[in-house]
């Protein structure tokens, strides 16, 4: 209970992919949305399993490695923001495609946030006595999954609601602006 309890404060609260899903949203509607709320939140299961049961302690024991994670995930992030900033031409709903499912699972893995609650997840919620590391993580992320699932879902339709307030180019324009400066932003938690 009390891990679910986290990953739902984790998954709900602003951060990168929730900035993805409010443009998606946004820009394309809840339905075309959809591919990308179930690519955040399979993919930050998929990492909230693996990262407990021991590839975090991996990345985290090589130096180049993080490296590599911490500059290719603020290069991403600015090109997506770039991307997001930049798609205020009007458009029918049919023409926008916002960022598909596996975009946003991949996504997770340069994604800081999601660095920073998997391994906060591993260091409080495992312990020797729960059972195998295997059964831990694997119920960490199928929680996880579950959590972000409807969290995810609240950015999404606010993206959707803010939709209708975007008719005028202007509006959106400027809201898309917002959105890929807010992700630009977070490129600071990586690079710094």
């Amino acid at each position: 209970m009390a891990f679910l309890l986290f990953a739902v404060v984790a998954a709900v609260t602003p951060g990168p992919s929730n900035i993805m899903l409010t443009a998606a949203g946004a820009n394309a509607g809840v339905l075309k949305g959809l591919p990308c709320l179930f690519g955040v939140a399979t993919g930050m299961g998929l990492m909230m399993f693996l990262v407990p049961f021991g590839l975090g302690s991996l990345v985290l024991k090589t130096p180049l490695l993080l490296k590599v994670l911490h500059w290719g995930g603020a290069a991403f992030l600015l090109w997506l923001s770039w991307k997001i900033a930049t798609s205020g031409r009007r458009e029918s709903a049919a023409e926008r495609d916002p960022v598909g499912y596996v975009g946003a699972a991949v996504f997770q893995w340069i994604n800081p946030k999601s660095w920073l609650v998997s391994t906060s997840a591993a260091g409080t919620f495992l312990h020797p006595e729960a059972g195998s590391a295997m059964s831990q993580s694997a119920s960490l992320g199928a929680l996880f999954v579950l959590a972000a699932l409807p969290s995810g879902f609240v950015w999404l339709a606010f993206g959707a609601t803010v939709q209708h307030a975007l008719h005028d180019e202007g509006r959106r324009r400027i809201f898309n602006i917002a959105m890929g400066t807010l992700l630009a932003l977070s490129v600071a938690l990586i690079v710094w």
